[in-house]
């Protein structure tokens, strides 16, 4: 999982689940696109979102009739909706139109020639007014192969009455925490620590604050220059200092949330989906709870923080690619944009969406969310990502086991390998 973007408000966990259960029978229902009475039916394949299918009812009656979207409900797990999203490409399926791909599958898809460019007009209403950090997610050799739809980045929170304002580094977070830590407070630094897309997300942001490169400009050859030499040690600190929680090293997005409502942190790094959760689990401790940009490497130097989220394609194989685009484009507007926001917890992607006076209930984190995404940390951009993910986490793991200098060896020579796809198997 690259980002909770799929972690909904609370209430749709029930919905999700359901929702996971439709996927498994929803392939045998869409595998034509024809529609009823020659109308075309365009098959959105997209994450479990509790309230998109508003999104797609109204995009059906801007359609006036000219196609029908028919949303497709992928599984819960980004690894289970990659599966059933390639083996489907793979086979050539004219029965997949739209695709909600996780930002680090764009290049994959394109370079596979699963899925078409967007060009044009559809392209110059794409990139209008869409931020940068996630427009570049979804360009390959200088294309555009999706429209980003939502966008997502960490934030850290603490608790005002254990600190009173933000760390600005991580050592300085570490210090704070283990002061806490002396006087017998709450004092844990919760944050995902597991062997998966967590632990590598962790650690691109350390690698990008440190100003490190973990791949080249073009993506084509390993680096892991001093910078991420750099975020290795500090990694490996933080995992030795004793101040995170004693499940770090097998902890994901939701188990840290809980723990952090449990009252044992005084900090969290983890996705805004934590905010509405708080307030509905324990709206006293959620009044103490503030948020911040995640802490640096370097006081002097803001940190660069990864961002998530989804980008919208039309599949190759679609038999009504010109409707698909149409659809996409509705989708992802402004207006949809702003209702996913504020109903289903993901942040959007059109920066002028921020202005608009209901996002600042839903978002009042949204000026900090805003300020990570102007300056924000991609993970690397490579078709071979999944790959690299891959030997990353394993290599990571435990945290407290790094060995700066000979941790970065191991790493750039199993990304290298992995970038000629060789001795792993995603």
């Amino acid at each position: 999982m690259t980002d909770p973007a799929r972690h909904r408000r609370r209430p749709a966990a029930r919905a999700a689940a359901a929702a996971t259960a439709l996927a498994l029978v929803a392939p045998l229902a869409a595998c034509g696109s024809g529609g009823d009475g020659g109308t075309p039916t365009i098959n959105l394949y997209y994450p479990p979102e509790q309230n998109l299918q508003k999104v797609v009812d109204d995009c059906n009656t801007q359609a006036q009739g000219r196609y029908r979207i028919a949303y497709r409900v992928l599984p819960r797990q980004a690894d289970d909706q990659r599966v059933q999203l390639v083996r489907r490409l793979a086979a050539g399926d004219t029965g997949m139109d739209v695709l909600g791909l996780d930002v680090t599958w764009t290049q994959e898809f394109a370079s596979a020639d699963w899925i078409r460019e967007w060009t044009g007009q559809d392209r110059t209403e794409a990139e209008e007014g869409t931020l940068a950090g996630p427009l570049d997610t979804a360009r390959y050799q200088d294309k555009l192969y999706g429209a980003p739809k939502n966008t997502n980045v960490q934030l850290l929170w603490y608790r005002t009455d254990l600190v009173p304002d933000a760390p600005k580094t991580w050592d300085d977070m570490i210090k704070q925490a283990q002061d806490l830590k002396a006087q017998g407070k709450p004092y844990q630094v919760l944050t995902m620590g597991a062997q998966y897309e967590g632990l590598v997300v962790l650690y691109n942001t350390l690698a990008e604050s440190a100003g490190g490169k973990i791949l080249s400009d073009d993506g084509k050859q390993a680096v892991m220059d001093a910078g991420t030499v750099t975020a290795l040690d500090q990694l490996r600190r933080f995992a030795t200092s004793g101040v995170t929680s004693p499940s770090f090293s097998n902890a994901t997005e939701d188990p840290v949330r809980l723990e952090f409502q449990s009252g044992k942190g005084a900090f969290q790094v983890n996705w805004p989906f934590v905010y509405p959760a708080l307030q509905e689990a324990d709206p006293e401790l959620a009044k103490k709870v503030r948020w911040a940009r995640i802490p640096g490497i370097d006081a002097d130097t803001p940190s660069k923080v990864t961002i998530g989220g989804v980008n919208l394609a039309v599949s190759a194989y679609s038999t009504h690619p010109a409707e698909s685009f149409e659809a996409a484009k509705c989708l992802r507007n402004a207006k949809n944009q702003k209702f996913s926001a504020v109903n289903d917890g993901v942040p959007p992607t059109i920066e002028r969406v921020y202005d608009d006076p209901e996002m600042a209930e839903a978002y009042p984190m949204k000026e900090t969310i805003l300020e990570e995404l102007k300056e924000p940390a991609t993970r690397p951009l490579t078709p071979a990502y999944q790959s690299i993910s891959t030997v990353m986490s394993a290599i990571l793991s435990p945290p407290s086991a790094i060995r700066p200098e000979q941790t970065a060896d191991e790493l750039r020579d199993a990304i290298a390998d992995a970038l000629e796809s060789k001795g792993v198997l995603p």
